[in-house]
């Protein structure tokens, strides 16, 4: 996931779905008020208060207008397209979805509840049919029904990546691994329905039947990209500018890189959404080019929240930390941040190459780069990130980053150089996006400990736009040199799948658009993705994630910096506010309420 979900793609790097858990502790440096939980009508709820737990839950008033503020535009606002964290946890408000997270706080946050259906999956044929029925009183800002043709087609829209590029396509690979579907627009049968794969008997019931197994399917149906779109209502690639409202709220204006303004769906029914409590009037978006004058606005009391979630631009969080405390949740975000060895670039096609940077690395001025415990996040001890199951946080700590090694090991770091044949050091660059002034630091970070042992290190700042095409591409990553990349990576779900297929599998190393920077082609690392796939329990699914992450650990493929945290802002007029696991430690957007309608 990326970012913003870093917005990367969710996925490419920051960019996400996702999130947060044993980790989610209280900062030392004060706690929640003790009204914090009881519905405290006036000011601010308290530093930590909505972290992992709700602040205001009772004082939430019917009506008014929420507002947000933004640095940083979606990606796409098309349910079909979108991949940024935000825009998943936004558009719940207009798009609803056979089953989605549940609005808790923290972990209970990333499990599933039904939606648009009436319950769970009904799974059958060891794992490869999954069939739901959907809700009586369920219908689209029109009044007409949601049918369960609707929600086939929405799935459908997947498939046309030509058309419809950007979001995730896991549905796609699961339903139809051969790519034999073409898509809803060059769909030849008359009713443009024919994925054979979906099947909708009676517009009340909608049958997946998988070609195999895959243990985490619904999660994938969870995902944004698994909502209805009515086909008269598909203006395809324009869909983006005024998506059609199956949700509690309707797109009454849109100017992109502006505003976003949304109205109530007069037609959308309480008592058939289990979900959504709709409090506000009115929802606003506003779009600004400079993160400092967002976060003036934000400490004036004109805007209640930050849409991107990435947390305060560094002047805006000291002037907060001195004089708003009590408006601060300090999440941690379920991104993990990190470097990366291509092993296509001499000498990283040596495992003690690699470990040597891992060991000579100072992980305490890494993290200070990213802007320490508070605001970067806790030392990275491994690659899985504490909100997916499986994970041991920081006590999974093979390399003693948060331990003996804490500040480097120049001594281990030589006995690795001389390991593999480079015991004056070597010649390597850094690639770093040029966008991104955290990463820009992280990089020198590194580059100066490195110095230490020998190992000379040169950073070249790219167009971060250009991500796909210039690290994303592995014949441009030998071409240029980068023996080590800088990025960043959340869940797109809470599994080992949803967060490290396309980072450890040889499937997924791709000739652009490549997130398997390191080129791992290992066959226990493939072997144990397949396993996981068709263990149905989850106690089997965690012990496999353990398993896989240990592995990508052992290979020396990955430095990482830390569990990333934010510092995030919370208007003293927001109530029923919480931070949640299912959106990588983002408030969760879609029941916030106001304590007055005015």
């Amino acid at each position: 996931m990326t970012t913003q979900r870093t917005s990367g793609r969710r996925k490419q790097a920051m960019a996400a779905a996702a999130v947060v858990a044993a980790l989610l502790t209280t900062a030392a440096c004060g706690g929640g008020d003790s009204d914090g939980d009881k519905g405290s009508k006036t000011g601010a709820a308290g530093f930590d208060a909505a972290n992992n737990k709700v602040a205001q839950a009772s004082a939430a008033k019917k009506g008014g207008e929420l507002k947000f503020g933004a640095a940083q535009d979606a990606d796409s606002w098309d349910t079909t397209r979108g991949y940024y964290g935000m825009m998943w946890n936004f558009a719940r408000y207009y798009s609803r979805q056979l089953v989605t997270n549940k609005t808790e706080p923290g972990k209970a946050g990333a499990e599933l509840t039904p939606d648009l259906a009436t319950g769970l999956a009904k799974i059958t044929d060891d794992g490869k049919t999954y069939t739901y029925t959907l809700r009586d009183g369920i219908t689209w800002e029109d009044g007409k029904p949601i049918t369960s043709k609707d929600v086939k087609y929405g799935i459908e829209r997947i498939w046309a990546q030509d058309v419809l590029s950007g979001g995730p396509t896991y549905i796609k690979e699961v339903l139809d691994p051969k790519g034999e579907y073409k898509g809803p627009y060059k769909d030849t049968s008359k009713d443009k329905l024919g994925l054979k794969a979906i099947e909708t008997p009676d517009d009340k019931t909608i049958v997946f039947k998988l070609p195999k197994a895959n243990s985490d399917f619904e999660e994938m149906l969870g995902l944004i990209s698994g909502s209805p779109v009515r086909q008269d209502m598909d203006t395809k690639s324009k869909y983006q500018l005024k998506p059609f409202s199956s949700g509690p709220y309707k797109f009454q204006s849109y100017n992109p890189g502006k505003d976003l303004t949304l109205v109530r769906n007069e037609n959308w029914k309480q008592a058939s959404d289990p979900v959504r409590k709709a409090y506000p009037d009115k929802i606003t978006i506003k779009f600004f080019s400079n993160a400092n004058d967002l976060d003036q606005r934000l400490i004036s009391g004109d805007l209640d929240l930050d849409l991107n979630q990435t947390g305060m631009s560094p002047q805006g969080r000291t002037i907060a930390l001195k004089q708003h405390k009590a408006n601060l949740d300090n999440p941690v975000s379920g991104y993990i941040r990190y470097a990366t060895f291509p092993q296509s670039v001499k000498p990283f096609d040596n495992i003690h190459c690699r470990n040597a940077v891992i060991y000579g690395a100072d992980h305490v001025s890494l993290q200070t780069a990213r802007g320490g415990p508070v605001a970067g996040g806790d030392i990275g001890t491994n690659m899985l990130p504490p909100s997916v199951p499986g994970s041991e946080g920081q006590k999974y700590d093979p390399f003693e980053l948060n331990g003996a090694n804490k500040s480097g090991n120049v001594a281990k770091a030589k006995e690795e150089l001389k390991a593999c044949g480079k015991p004056d050091g070597f010649k390597t660059t850094i690639a770093v996006r040029n966008n991104k002034p955290v990463e820009v630091a992280t990089a020198q970070s590194l580059q100066a400990s490195l110095k230490k042992i020998g190992v000379n290190v040169e950073i070249d700042q790219y167009d971060g736009s250009q991500s796909s095409s210039v690290i994303g591409s592995p014949s441009n990553v030998k071409k240029k040199g980068y023996g080590i990349i800088i990025m960043g990576w959340g869940p797109d779900f809470p599994s080992v799948q949803g967060f490290g297929l396309p980072l450890w599998n040889s499937k997924y190393i791709l000739e652009s658009a490549n997130n398997n920077f390191a080129l791992i082609n290992d066959k226990t690392i493939d072997g144990l993705f397949d396993q996981y796939v068709n263990t149905l329990d989850d106690s089997g699914k965690a012990k496999i994630a353990t398993e896989i992450n240990h592995k990508v650990m052992e290979g020396g493929y990955y430095l990482p910096f830390v569990f990333e945290k934010f510092l995030n802002w919370r208007s003293s007029r927001l109530a029923n506010v919480y931070t949640t696991d299912g959106y990588s430690g983002m408030y969760d957007f879609v029941n916030l309420g106001l304590k007055s309608a005015k």
